[in-house]
C-alpha cells in the first residue's frame, strides 16, 4: 500500500501535521507513506522514520506556472498511490488529489473543488479544536482506530533530526560555558507577529548578567533585526560580547538550526514555524503571541511550553499576521512586559530556585 500526504502550507504547518503522519502509519504500518511539503522544508523530515520519501511542491519557483502543475500531477499519478491525504484547502492541493488518481482521496469539505476531488470529506471545524486535532480527523475520515486517535504519544509530533544536524550544531555551541542555555529568536515572516527589539534586548542582558549562556537565532530574511537588538544590549561590537553570548545569525541551515533548539534549556520565540520545531523537540518554549491567539488552535503544546500575550480587543486580527497593525498601535506586542518574559524563562531553567537568576 501507498499513502501520501500532502501539505504545502508554512514551515509550522508542516510540523504539526507530523502527528497524522505518526497515526496514518501505525494504523498502515506495512505501508510506504510520502510527504509532500513546500520548497525548502524538505531536509527537515528526511531523517523522519514514518515518512518513506518527502517532495517538495516549490509553490514559487520552477513549479509556479500551469505547466509545471500538470505536469507534477503526472508524476504523482504515475506513483500509483492507494490513498492520497490532503491537508490543504487550495485549488493547487484539490488539483492534485484528484490528479493522484488514488482510489481514497480524503480531504476536508471546505477545500476548493472538495466533492470533485475527494472521496472522503471531512470538516475543518476552524475554532472548535486544535489543529493537531483538525488534522487527525483526516485520519478518523479513513476509519482510523479510536484508540490510534487518543494515543498521547502518536499525537505528539516526535521530529526526528539525522546525526549530522546534531553534530553541526554541537559545534556551532561549542565552548559556551557550563550553564544553562536560552534560545532568542525575533524573527517571523509577519512584522506583526514580531515582538519589539528592546524586548529582546532586556531579555538577552538579564539573562547574560545572571550567567546564563543566550544564543540568538536568525532565520532567513530576517537580517538586521539581530544586530539591532545586540546593539541595544550593548552587543554591537564582538569584543564587548562575554564568552556566554553566540551569534548564531545567518550560520544555521534549518536542520543546524533545529538541532540547536534542540540543546536549548528555553526557548523564546514569537508566534512561527521555528517556535513548532521547539516544542515538538521536547524543548521549553516562552512564545510571543500578539496578532494572533490560542484560540487559533496553532500553540505550543507541553507542559513546559508557555504563551506571553496581552488582552487587548482586536486580537485576534488575523490567522497569519500583518505586514503592519491594521489599528495602527500594535499594543498586542508594544504592551508584553519584558519582566513577565524573563521570570517565565527563569523558573524554567535548571537549577533556577537555588541561584540568582
Amino acid at each position: 500500500m501507498r499513502i501520501a500526504v500532502w501539505n504545502t502550507a508554512f514551515l509550522g504547518d508542516s510540523v504539526l501535521t507530523l502527528p497524522l503522519i505518526r497515526v496514518l502509519k501505525a494504523a498502515y504500518p506495512d505501508a510506504e507513506l510520502d510527504y509532500y511539503v513546500r520548497g525548502g522544508i524538505a531536509p527537515l523530515y528526511e531523517a523522519q522514520p514514518e515518512i518513506s520519501r518527502v517532495f517538495v511542491c516549490d509553490k514559487r519557483g520552477d513549479e509556479k506556472g500551469l505547466r509545471a502543475v500538470l505536469k507534477q500531477g503526472r508524476e504523482i499519478r504515475a506513483r500509483g498511490y492507494d490513498i492520497w491525504v490532503s491537508a490543504h484547502l487550495s485549488l493547487r492541493s484539490s488539483y492534485m488529489a484528484w490528479a493522484s488518481g488514488a482510489p481514497v482521496r480524503v480531504g476536508y469539505t471546505e477545500a476548493v473543488l472538495s466533492a470533485q476531488a475527494y472521496t472522503k470529506r471531512t470538516p475543518r471545524r476552524f475554532g472548535e479544536i486544535p489543529e493537531v486535532e483538525r488534522l487527525l480527523e483526516l485520519a478518523r475520515a479513513l476509519g482510523v482506530p479510536q484508540v490510534l486517535l487518543d494515543d498521547e504519544k502518536l499525537c505528539w509530533p516526535e521530529l526526528v533530526l539525522p546525526q549530522l544536524a546534531h553534530d553541526e550544531a554541537a559545534a556551532l555551541l561549542d565552548g559556551l560555558p557550563e550553564a544553562p542555555t536560552i534560545g532568542l529568536h525575533p524573527g517571523s515572516v509577519w512584522a506583526t507577529k514580531r515582538w519589539t527589539p528592546e524586548g529582546f534586548a532586556f531579555v538577552l542582558r538579564r539573562a547574560l548578567d545572571s550567567g546564563v549562556n543566550v544564543v540568538l537565532l536568525e532565520g532567513p530574511s530576517e537580517q538586521g533585526v539581530n544586530s539591532i537588538i545586540r546593539s541595544l544590549a550593548g552587543l554591537s561590537r564582538d569584543e564587548d560580547c562575554p564568552q556566554n553570548f553566540r551569534d548564531l545569525s545567518g550560520r544555521t541551515s534549518l536542520l543546524s538550526m533545529a538541532a540547536v533548539l534542540a540543546r536549548l534549556n528555553c526557548y523564546v520565540a514569537n508566534d512561527s514555524g521555528p517556535m513548532h520545531i521547539a516544542w515538538s523537540l521536547h524543548t521549553p518554549v516562552t512564545a510571543l503571541f500578539g496578532p494572533t491567539a490560542p484560540s487559533l488552535g496553532f500553540v505550543p503544546r507541553g507542559p513546559l511550553s508557555s504563551i506571553i500575550q496581552v488582552d487587548v480587543p482586536c486580537r485576534p486580527c488575523g490567522r497569519h499576521g500583518h505586514k503592519v497593525c491594521p489599528q495602527g498601535h500594535f499594543h498586542c506586542m508594544k504592551n508584553i512586559d519584558p519582566e513577565a518574559v524573563w521570570r517565565d524563562v527563569a523558573r524554567k531553567l535548571p537549577g533556577h530556585e537555588d541561584s540568582h537568576v
